[in-house]
């Protein structure tokens, strides 16, 4: 495959993504309310709560989606907190989201991939994100781009979903997974390729301490990860010396 051939193929998976979260977008915070009972708010939850000792100042929130968990950082105090998605749908609910909640001062929103940051190195002192690492085209190069962009000392705080290995949770899991996810999320959206899509790459993802290794081979010196809720979802946190 030439230059030019993987330049295209990446164009048309980053379309791809980027189509299928603005057609969800307008459904996209009630389905993940109502699909996870409301447990997705407690890990976004949890997850800030894990920077508090940090007090950081400047955060990057790649693939902030509709900016939970941007807006969740609020509390911290920090002095700037932008939020990069390369879904314009999902920034414009997020736009309106912290205007009602007059955060307009503290978090800013801007179209981004995260494999390409604009950033200069050393920019931040937390990068994270919730929910969207999955879903990154090149995950070592995403990565590896959160590792610049922190200044040194700083932490990357990673939010996502990760496959129970424990009966009968893991099985409960994998059916509801594979068949009631995409037709709750189907009907409700409108959208069943979505919620047959979202559900794949979780299958798919390195999680526990696969991706811990991946963290590692990115660059940062320690990698710990949390699971969370019979090991639904994790959180992971990694150090840039």
């Amino acid at each position: 495959m030439t230059r030019e051939e993987k330049r295209d193929r990446r164009i048309y998976r980053q379309a791809y993504v980027r189509s299928l979260f603005d057609a969800i977008a307008y459904r996209y915070d009630f389905l993940n309310h109502t699909l996870s009972s409301g447990i997705d708010i407690l890990w976004r939850r949890r997850a800030v709560r894990m920077l508090q000792e940090l007090h950081p100042r400047r955060i990057l929130d790649v693939a902030t989606g509709t900016a939970d968990l941007a807006i969740e950082t609020a509390w911290l105090n920090p002095e700037r907190v932008i939020g990069i998605d390369i879904s314009t749908k999902m920034l414009e609910i997020a736009q309106a989201k912290i205007i009602k909640k007059n955060l307009e001062d503290i978090i800013a929103l801007e179209s981004g991939e995260a494999e390409l940051l604009r950033f200069e190195t050393g920019s931040f002192d937390v990068v994270m994100t919730a929910f969207g690492v999955r879903n990154f085209e090149n995950l070592e190069l995403g990565l590896r781009e959160f590792y610049r962009v922190l200044r040194s000392g700083g932490t990357t705080m990673i939010l996502e979903f990760s496959k129970p290995n424990r009966s009968p949770v893991k099985q409960f899991y994998q059916f509801y997974s594979r068949y009631i996810l995409p037709l709750l999320g189907g009907l409700i959206s409108r959208n069943r390729s979505a919620y047959e899509y979202l559900p794949s790459t979780i299958t798919e993802f390195p999680d526990g301490e696969e991706f811990c290794k991946c963290l590692i081979s990115a660059g940062f010196s320690s990698a710990t990860w949390y699971p969370q809720t019979f090991g639904i979802a994790s959180i992971y946190m990694a150090v840039k010396v």
